[in-house]
């Protein structure tokens, strides 16, 4: 029995698609979310690409009411939140490396294309 569970746990961490946070590495210094666009500027230097991308996110709202004396209510709505993408050539036949920024600290890392 104990096996199993061994070998359950290892097929769980080493699947593809297991939750992990991705980080953007430059020059063997790994930065990740809320690390500052200047701490990466400095150590990555300039992007190859810079992009100001529109996330749509749930926000709440709040409307009145169109019932005379009724209490103001929250209401959903989605949201244009703008944030930028930093892409990284990483060399030939290695993938991107992007970092998406928010409100000046990084929001998510993930790798782009493959780069022929």
């Amino acid at each position: 029995m104990r096996l199993f569970a061994a070998a359950i746990t290892v097929l769980a961490v080493t699947q593809p698609g297991a939750a992990s946070a991705q980080s953007l590495n430059c020059g063997g210094a790994l930065f990740g979310v809320g690390d500052s666009k200047v701490a990466v500027m400095q150590r990555c230097g300039e992007p190859l690409f810079k992009e100001v991308v529109c996330i749509q996110r749930t926000q709440v709202a709040w409307a009145p009411s169109y019932y005379p004396g009724a209490p103001i209510q929250q209401v959903p709505v989605q949201q244009c939140v703008p944030m930028e993408d930093w892409t990284y050539y990483r060399g030939q036949g290695n993938f991107m490396s992007i970092a998406r920024f928010y409100n000046g600290a990084i929001e998510s890392a993930r790798d782009g294309d493959r780069a022929p």
